[in-house]
């Protein structure tokens, strides 16, 4: 199960970097989705979170689960969502100046400021 959920992390780190260093915009939103994504599955699972266990510890008790992993994967969520909405915004505003959606502002072909070829 720990490889399977390795190899998910792993993966979604991957596909978000792969499309943070794309050429537009749209991609690089995406990617930064993937990212977060990501840090959440991380932080949720190095909680070790175990079924049927009781959050807040009482008399009796011998295990319980630990809330800290839950809360900071759901202040992530939203912290994620509100950011996301900013890159988005700030995407169609720069593709409604500038005319094109590619993050150097360039068109394919054209060259940019720092003299390279998209």
């Amino acid at each position: 199960m720990e490889f399977l959920v390795a190899s998910s992390i792993g993966l979604l780190t991957m596909c978000g970097t792969y499309m943070l260093l794309r050429g537009r915009t749209f991609p690089v939103v995406i990617g930064l989705a993937l990212l977060s994504y990501a840090v959440n599955v991380f932080l949720f699972a190095m909680g070790r979170l175990t079924i049927d266990m009781p959050p807040i510890l009482r008399d009796g008790v011998t295990e319980y689960t630990d809330p800290l992993p839950q809360a900071l994967v759901l202040t992530a969520i939203v912290i994620s969502f509100g950011m996301t909405a900013l890159i988005v915004v700030l995407s169609i505003r720069a593709y409604l100046e500038i005319g094109n959606d590619h993050v150097d502002g360039c068109p394919v072909g054209e060259p940019s400021e720092a003299g390279d070829k998209n």
